[in-house]
């Protein structure tokens, strides 16, 4: 996985984390639900550059 593709998932789960806490702090279910939303589109696109990453033998 590139380096950058891999700080910037690392940056988006960081940003979801904060979104979440946020929320939490606030009684802001909407911000809340984003938060954690935007954790599980990270952790996708993390595990879709470790599947690249295993086919192409690195």
């Amino acid at each position: 996985m590139s380096t950058s593709k891999k700080a910037k998932n690392s940056v988006d789960k960081l940003a979801g984390r904060v979104k979440e806490n946020f929320g939490e702090i606030t009684g802001n279910d909407r911000l809340r639900t984003e938060g954690k939303v935007d954790q599980v589109k990270a952790r996708v696109k993390q595990t879709g550059e470790h599947l690249k990453d295993a086919l192409r033998g690195r």
